[in-house]
C-alpha cells in the first residue's frame, strides 16, 4: 500500500519560500499580510488540497470550536432527537460536534471524558451512563473544562443540568388514567435507582395519593432493562394476578409497546379492560395498535437548550451560576388509554 503524503503547514511554507507564521496568517486573512501573498498562499493551498489541522490550531489559540458530547446509547430514538438539537445549535454558533457513546458503562464514560479533554474540546455535554455511582472523575473534569449535564443527570454533580420534569410528567400520565375511570394502575419501572426512573415513580405515587387510590405493591414491577421484551414479560405477570390492574403505566415507550403486544396476544381489550401509557413519544408508539398514549419529550429542544447553556459557560469568563433548566412536556392521548366516540353514520 502506497503511503499517503499528508500536506502540513510546514510543507506549504517550504514550497512557497515563506515562514510558517506568514502562511498561517495568510490563510487566516490577517491584516498584516499583503493581498498578493494571501492570494499566492491560498492558490497553492487549494492546489495541494491543504486542510488546516483543527486540533493544532485549537491548541495554539486555546480554543477549538469543538463540543464533545457523550451519551449512553446512540441507537435510542430519543437520543437521536437530542443529538439533532445539539448539532443544529452548534452549527448555528460556528461549532463542530464530536459524539461518543458510553454504552451505559461508567468506566468507558470516564475514559471518554479524558479523551474529550485530550482532543481539546471547548466544552462537554454529558448524559450519564446508567448506574453512575462515582462522580469524582466528572468533578475533576469540571476543574478544567465547562460541562453541562442533560437528559440523564445527577444531583451529585454541581453544574447546569437540562432536563424535563419527569415527576410532573409521570403524574399527569397517571392522572389521565384516573380521569378515564381507572383505579388499579400498575407501573413498570427500573430496578436501579436511576434519577429518571425514581422521578417517574414519585410522580406515579403522587397521583395515586392525590386521588386516594390504594398503593398495591403487587402492581409495582421493576426490571433492570426497561425494554420491549421486559414489558412483555412483566405484562404477563400483571395479567396473571387474581386482582389484575385496569391500567399500566410504563416509564418507557418500549416497555409500553411490549405491554400492548402481550395484551393483544391474550385478547385483552385495550383500553376497556386494561389501558396503557408509555413515556417518550417514539416513532414506534404510533405504529403499534392501538397507538400508544405517551409523554412527548422534546428531544430537539433539550439538546438545543443544553448547547446554549454550555456556550454561555464557554464564552463567559465571570463566575457561572449553575441552574437546573426544565423543558416542558406534553401528554399525547391515543387509543391505548382513551377510546374516542365514533360518529353515527347518517
Amino acid at each position: 500500500m502506497v503511503k499517503k503524503n499528508i500536506i502540513t503547514l510546514k510543507i506549504v511554507a517550504k514550497a512557497l519560500g515563506l515562514s510558517i507564521s506568514t502562511v498561517s496568517r495568510a490563510l487566516n486573512n490577517h491584516p498584516d499580510i499583503s493581498n498578493q501573498t494571501k492570494e499566492k498562499v491560498s492558490a497553492f493551498a487549494n492546489k495541494v488540497n491543504y486542510v488546516p489541522n483543527v486540533f493544532a490550531r485549537g491548541f495554539r489559540a486555546h480554543k477549538s470550536n469543538i463540543i464533545g458530547v457523550i451519551v449512553p446509547n446512540i441507537d435510542h430514538h430519543f437520543t437521536s432527537t437530542l443529538l439533532k438539537g445539539v448539532i443544529r445549535e452548534a452549527e448555528i454558533n460556528g461549532y463542530k460536534v464530536i459524539i461518543s457513546e458510553s454504552v451505559n458503562n461508567e468506566q468507558k464514560q470516564t475514559e471518554l471524558l479524558q479523551t474529550m479533554n485530550q482532543f481539546g474540546v471547548d466544552g462537554i455535554l454529558l448524559s450519564l451512563a446508567k448506574n453512575t455511582k462515582n462522580v469524582d472523575h466528572i468533578l475533576k473534569m469540571m476543574n478544567h473544562i465547562p460541562l453541562v449535564l442533560f437528559d440523564k443527570v445527577s444531583t451529585k454533580v454541581p453544574c447546569t443540568q437540562v432536563i424535563i420534569d419527569d415527576e410532573d410528567a409521570a403524574f399527569r400520565a397517571v392522572e389521565h388514567l384516573i380521569n378515564t375511570g381507572k383505579r388499579r394502575i400498575a407501573i413498570i419501572k427500573e430496578t436501579v435507582n436511576s434519577f429518571i426512573s425514581e422521578k417517574r415513580y414519585l410522580g406515579y405515587l403522587k397521583a395515586l395519593k392525590k386521588y386516594d387510590l390504594e398503593i398495591d405493591e403487587n402492581l409495582i414491577l421493576s426490571t433492570e432493562d426497561i425494554c420491549m421484551e421486559e414489558g412483555k414479560k412483566l405484562a404477563n405477570v400483571l395479567i396473571s394476578l387474581k386482582n389484575r390492574p385496569d391500567a399500566i403505566f410504563a416509564i418507557t415507550d418500549e416497555a409500553g409497546i411490549g405491554v400492548i403486544k402481550t395484551l393483544n396476544k391474550n385478547k385483552i381489550k385495550i383500553p376497556d379492560e386494561i389501558a396503557v401509557v408509555g413515556f417518550c413519544n417514539s416513532v414506534n408508539s404510533t405504529i403499534i395498535k392501538p397507538k400508544l398514549t405517551t409523554i412527548d419529550q422534546p428531544g430537539n429542544k433539550i439538546g438545543e437548550t443544553a448547547l446554549k447553556y454550555l456556550l454561555r459557560e464557554i464564552n463567559n469568563e465571570d463566575e457561572i451560576n449553575h441552574k437546573t433548566v426544565e423543558i416542558k412536556t406534553n401528554l399525547i392521548v391515543r387509543n391505548s388509554s382513551f377510546k374516542s366516540l365514533k360518529k353515527n353514520k347518517v
